[in-house]
């Protein structure tokens, strides 16, 4: 097989290693916290990691599960030139990484909704695309308060941005769009119970205390 078959292979693998890197569970373990996915929402984020008590392991879980995503897709847009990886390859490492992250080889394939990663993702392929999302996920969490609407819509847009970039949706990469597309179905997927409790009114708020107390720290 000529090495120019095998090096997309190859990115895809280590994007998913790297994806598959639970930095909730990991920053929890080295903090003295509680394992995540043991209360509040059981899903290993930033998110549920902030229901601790602990804003500092929250931010750690945030900027490193994001720069996991990021470091996948611009590894890729730096090593392109020597080893011939073009926009293809670059759309398989980033929708690696994100898989990596919701199922995680290294912690029995249980991982989290990737919000963070998609973002890191995003600003990896467009400083602008990722910045636009992230915008909306602040003014849509700011004001309904809730993380898993904002996540539901930088879902939707950011496919939306991608295709509207540069001068029309005609121009935009079709493998990046793709992974775009499907990653963003992935994350309404993995929300579906976020969704269940929205339609019942019994979604938590950013902010809310609940669980907190059984996530307190713990010598275990």
């Amino acid at each position: 097989m000529a090495l120019e078959y095998l090096y997309p292979a190859v990115a895809a693998l280590l994007a998913y290693l790297l994806g598959s890197l639970s930095f909730a569970v990991i920053v929890s373990r080295l903090m003295g916290l509680k394992d995540p996915r043991s209360y509040g929402s059981n899903n290993p984020g930033a998110t549920n990691v902030l229901r601790s008590g602990s804003k500092v392991a929250a931010l750690a879980t945030l900027l490193l599960d994001g720069l996991k995503g990021w470091l996948a897709v611009v590894l890729v847009k730096w090593l392109g030139l020597r080893y011939g990886l073009g926009d293809g390859t670059l759309a398989l490492a980033a929708f690696a990484v994100f898989v990596g992250h919701l199922y995680p080889v290294f912690f029995g394939f249980k991982g989290g909704k990737g919000v963070a990663t998609a973002a890191g993702i995003l600003f990896g392929i467009d400083w602008l695309l990722g910045l636009a999302t992230v915008l909306v996920w602040i003014l849509v969490a700011a004001f309904s308060r809730y993380s898993s609407v904002a996540a539901l819509a930088c879902a939707g847009f950011a496919p939306l941005f991608y295709l509207l970039a540069d001068r029309g949706p005609w121009y935009a990469e079709r493998s990046i769009a793709l992974a775009i597309f499907v990653m963003s179905a992935l994350l309404v997927m993995r929300h579906s119970a976020n969704i269940a409790k929205l339609v019942k009114g019994t979604e938590s708020k950013l902010g809310s205390k609940k669980s907190a107390s059984s996530a307190k720290k713990s010598t275990k």
